[in-house]
């Protein structure tokens, strides 16, 4: 039953020519985005589900726009949302015990045909939900209507409409089995001798001491009947498994000290009757009475086989693999729809296919980290990508922002690219095929080389994999020198990332690097980079960015008279 003519996904659509590059853990941790995942989900599982999916980065513009639409619909439309979570469960159960567990061969027994039955009802049930969830002419995006068509071919095909009425008819002649009638031949001993079938019956069976009733029995012959036919005059007394396993409910049954110890129950008669493990569990019980109603419900199960082998070779992985997929949407727009409700600013991005386009257009963005403050105390930014300003080197004070900034334009790119909303009051962009970062390492990770040459070994790595459409983030890259060996370093750095385009970040102290862009020279002179300066108001972090010449010594100025340190304050002449 494959009535799909490609791969169903909602996040990795079957497009041709489509590659997937892969973040590393290092690079999501570098862009705060495992902490913005714990904030998504206290469960490590649904965390590490939208961590991969955050890591799985591909510069096809078409990709960001059907997961973004998907995104946008499932947001606007909560009541589909919530259908959709309850729809899950029942998924993920056939998915996690159903049909595809087990094959059906001549060893599944009635308990198991029983339950295959189930799982195909259950999927079933399923397909029409589904079929019915995505009629709503309010969902527009290519994914969902993409599932649509897939779901509609499965429900209208014809071995599916035959499954329906088989699996129904096959539902009710199974539901009329309530219970069972057994006949058992005892020895002298009282030990079961033969066993066989009395009764199929419709009804259940209505609770009363029949251990009480056995033991009663032997104790008056005058209460032993006379005849083996059945009257109806005996009923049946249930066994709680759970409450101790079968022995210990047996020794709670009224009557059976009596029996016990009665002459005809020697050691060897009691043994037989009590000698079960004391673990014993559900699952074992209805094992031996498997092997039993296999036997007498003969035509039962043989009917159930038949129907079921008919329909062994259906494949619901279509459906099932949609589970994770359809999660992470749910658990993305219900903390987006949390934040917003939280006064923090999210939107939709908007995702261009034109190469000469602005590669990047952020208006009023802010970093993630940031979503524990009040949203009235965060300071938004403004930043532009395009054919003028690609690579960027970013100054200003020690913890006046230049990191947080660094960090943000990465995670826009990432929530976009996975077609969320994004922080940001407006955001438009073209896709990148990798985002790169090269933050400072843990010094355990150096010894070999040394701060330095492991930070040198890095970027080469780094600028060799990089494209044009590539995204670089260099936070104090080598700044682990003496100032003239990093800024030689440095300078050559920001000049083969000229020479190939790569839209890039690189915030630095090196005040001096940002004022001699002018003189760095790729070879083409229409590339040059550009001074990015995290601004301060009299010595003050204003934590706001702006396109200018690093503030050099007038910041360090402001800083002196802030704190009383000019010639003139500490020598009293001013």
């Amino acid at each position: 039953m494959s009535a799909s003519k490609h791969k169903i996904s909602l996040l990795y659509p079957d497009f041709d020519g489509v590659s997937y590059s892969l973040l590393s853990a290092r690079e999501l941790h570098d862009l705060g985005i495992d902490q913005f995942c714990r904030g998504v989900s206290s469960s490590e599982k649904e965390q590490n589900l939208v961590s991969a999916v955050f890591a799985s980065v591909t510069s096809d513009y078409r990709v960001a726009k059907y997961r973004a639409d998907i995104f946008e619909d499932l947001y606007q439309n909560k009541d589909t949302r919530n259908f959709i979570k309850d729809l899950l469960e029942q998924i993920q159960v056939i998915k996690d015990f159903g049909i595809l567990r087990k094959e059906i061969d001549k060893k599944t027994g009635l308990w198991g045909l029983l339950h295959k039955l189930d799982s195909i009802s259950d999927y079933i049930k399923c397909v029409e939900s589904l079929r019915e969830l995505l009629s709503n002419d309010k969902l527009t995006s290519d994914g969902l209507k993409d599932l649509r068509e897939y779901v509609n071919q499965v429900y209208e095909d014809s071995m599916f409409e035959a499954m329906k009425e088989d699996i129904s008819r096959i539902k009710v002649e199974t539901s009329n089995l309530q219970s069972v009638t057994v006949g058992i031949n005892l020895n002298e001993r009282f030990e079961a001798r033969s066993i066989g079938l009395v009764s199929v019956n419709s009804e259940p069976f209505v609770s009363s001491g029949i251990v009480s009733s056995f033991s009663k029995a032997l104790a008056s012959k005058d209460n032993i009947k006379p005849t083996s036919q059945w009257d109806g005059d005996m009923h049946y007394e249930p066994i709680d498994v759970a409450s101790g396993g079968l022995p210990g409910r047996l020794e709670k049954m009224a009557g059976f000290t009596m029996l016990q110890n009665l002459p005809a129950a020697n050691a060897e008669v009691r043994n037989t009757i009590v000698n079960m493990p004391e673990d014993d569990t559900s699952q074992d019980v209805t094992y031996y009475l498997e092997r039993v109603a296999g036997k007498m419900l003969n035509h039962t199960s043989k009917r159930l086989r038949e129907i079921l082998l008919k329909y062994a070779s259906i494949s619901i992985s279509d459906v099932t693999n949609l589970v994770p997929e359809f999660k992470f949407f749910i658990l993305m727009t219900e903390y987006v729809e949390k934040l917003r409700a939280d006064g923090y600013v999210f939107n939709k991005a908007s995702v261009s296919s034109d190469e000469a386009s602005t590669s990047m257009d952020a208006e009023d963005f802010y970093n993630l980290k940031l979503l524990g403050k009040p949203s009235s105390e965060i300071v938004p930014n403004d930043l532009t990508f395009d054919e003028d300003n690609c690579v960027y080197v970013l100054t200003g004070a020690n913890r006046g922002g230049k990191t947080t900034l660094t960090q943000a334009v990465g995670q826009l790119f990432v929530l976009a690219q996975a077609g969320v909303y994004v922080p940001c009051k407006a955001f438009s962009y073209r896709p990148v095929d990798h985002v790169f970062t090269h933050f400072p390492a843990d010094e355990d990770k150096t010894l070999d080389l040394g701060r330095l040459g492991e930070e040198c070994q890095r970027f080469k790595e780094i600028y060799k994999a990089a494209t044009a459409q590539s995204l670089v983030l260099l936070n104090e890259t080598f700044s682990t020198t003496s100032f003239e060996e990093g800024y030689y370093i440095a300078k050559d750095s920001v000049r083969a990332l000229l020479a190939k385009s790569i839209r890039t970040i690189y915030n630095t102290h090196m005040h001096k690097l940002a004022m001699e862009l002018d003189s760095i020279d790729c070879g083409d002179k229409k590339r040059s980079a550009t001074s990015l300066v995290m601004q301060t108001n009299s010595g003050e972090r204003s934590f706001k960015v702006k396109l200018a010449p690093p503030e050099g010594s007038s910041f360090a100025h402001d800083i002196a008279v802030k704190y009383g340190v000019t010639f003139e304050m500490l020598t009293g002449d001013k």
